[in-house]
């Protein structure tokens, strides 16, 4: 009796041992097959930058996955600022610009709507209130071929085809089911017991907007902002059907200078071109990334 029960803790001590190395090694495997997962992805963006950073010649000769032997930004310059020696004369900048002109009004003016409309469905119930809730949600799976017409039809009427402006409007129009759907979401999370005392104090229904609600939404408002950049930023259907030489986003000229076939093919332009018009997105992306994450997750317990 005295020999089992002194060995027993370290047959426990052994068992605890044998778990401990377990779970060490089931997490280390777990890291490695993420670590592969991780290097497989960003191996194009590995083959992009390196392609960028060398010479035609050294791209002709060389192998794909090699560093470049001599450092060049000559590619970049080529794709921001353009070179009538290469294959286009124009560069990405003016392009860059009318993307930004684009960007920027098209997400305050979507993320102020969906914000109020978020609020109203919520907080201010009406007849008819889910219906309208309903339908705008379905907007949100209306393929953007669908719109192409009847959204041309409205801009030639309104006088903004091929306009910046009329861009703007494309965005906000389309991007008001999502900002709505999130603000909403988010806002049946707050107390209607708030709401109902501000009324009863006498509050308007701005100034339970402004004093209430928005202080309380800079999460979801992160959310919103990052989701309509990245989707305006991108887009490339409604830039190439309703702009015009002049007003066009970043991703119509940059498949205008990836696609043409006028003399050598330069791959390091193509490359450099790629990720100026990615770089955007990529930065919004790798500075609020964390709090987009935090955004969603604040608006899912209720709704």
């Amino acid at each position: 009796m005295t020999d089992t029960s002194m060995s027993s803790p370290a047959h426990s001590t052994s068992k605890g041992t044998g778990a401990n190395l377990s779970k060490i090694a089931l997490r280390w495997g777990l890291y490695l097959i993420l670590g592969l997962f991780a290097l497989y992805y960003l191996m194009p963006l590995f083959v992009m930058l390196t392609t960028s950073l060398k010479s035609l010649e050294e791209i002709r000769t060389g192998s794909l996955m090699a560093l470049p032997r001599e450092v060049t930004f000559d590619a970049w310059a080529t794709a921001w600022s353009g070179a009538c020696t290469g294959i286009q004369c124009e560069g990405l900048r003016p392009y860059f610009w009318n993307s930004v002109l684009i960007a920027i009004p098209a997400v305050a003016l979507s993320t102020l709507l969906g914000a109020l409309n978020g609020y109203v469905i919520a907080h201010w119930k009406f007849k008819g209130a889910n219906l309208i809730f309903s339908l705008m949600l379905f907007g949100c799976f209306i393929p953007f071929q669908v719109v192409l017409l009847p959204m041309a039809r409205v801009l030639g009427l309104m006088g903004l085809a091929g306009s910046i402006p009329g861009l703007i409007f494309v965005h906000v129009i389309y991007g008001l089911g999502f900002t709505t759907l999130f603000f909403r979401n988010y806002y049946v999370t707050i107390p209607a017991e708030l709401t109902k005392a501000a009324k009863v104090d006498g509050a308007s229904f701005l100034r339970i907007f402004r004093s209430i609600f928005l202080p309380l939404s800079l999460p979801i408002i992160v959310v919103t902002v990052i989701w309509q950049f990245t989707q305006i930023w991108n887009d490339f259907l409604f830039g190439v059907s309703f702009s015009q030489a002049g007003t066009q986003p970043i991703t119509v000229a940059l498949n205008n200078i990836v696609n043409s076939t006028t003399g050598v093919k330069e791959y390091n332009v193509d490359m450099a071109a790629a990720i100026i018009a990615g770089l955007p997105t990529l930065f919004v992306y790798v500075v609020a990334g964390k709090y987009f994450i935090r955004g969603l997750t604040a608006g899912s317990v209720k709704g």
